[in-house]
């Protein structure tokens, strides 16, 4: 990791320089590309702060902490930028996955799905479906809005799903889970 630290309203001192990039130096094996450092160690008045901007390739984080003492911003500021380093590769392995070009079952049964029951080559629709906590007036309210037949949904009363639809005669009918 190439490092370069500057001084503001401070004494240029090599311990505080060899200090950094010997905390810095850790930093390389959470790191794959080649990185620049650029470390601002600064006071004003009674305050002391240390900065850090860390640019290479698509990596841009910026860390800086303020403390009454040079070597506790120091280790402050390496702390932030660890948990930020940690994070963005956090994101990166998340975007990677190595789904390019596949598509896993569960995107395909999140979807509206098609398949074969039996030999009869009937088709069978499956449609996966949210459900949230709610009253049975506001299901019904709900169910009126709708162009569906039926609705599912958590019973707020008692927690359990339940499905609210619409009979042919214009009433609504409901199914419950009976028992604990």
């Amino acid at each position: 990791m190439q490092t370069s630290v500057t001084f503001k309203n401070l004494d240029s001192s090599k311990h505080f320089k060899s200090y950094v990039q010997d905390k810095l130096d850790k930093f390389d094996k959470l790191i794959d590309k080649p990185v620049e450092a650029s470390v601002v160690l600064s006071v004003e008045k009674l305050r002391h702060i240390a900065e850090i901007k860390l640019k290479g390739g698509r990596l841009n984080i910026n860390a800086k902490v303020e403390n009454n003492d040079m070597h506790a911003a120091i280790d402050l500021v390496l702390d932030k930028l660890k948990k930020q380093i940690k994070k963005n590769r956090q994101k990166k392995r998340g975007r990677k996955g190595g789904t390019r070009g596949k598509i896993s079952e569960s995107e395909i049964m999140s979807e509206d799905a098609y398949f074969v029951a039996d030999e009869s080559e009937k088709l069978v629709k499956i449609k996966n479906i949210e459900y949230k906590p709610m009253d049975i007036e506001e299901a019904a309210m709900q169910l009126e809005l709708l162009p569906n037949h039926f609705l599912v949904f958590t019973n707020a009363r008692t927690e359990k799903v339940n499905v609210l639809y619409r009979r042919k005669d214009g009433h609504f009918g409901l199914i419950q889970p009976e028992g604990n």
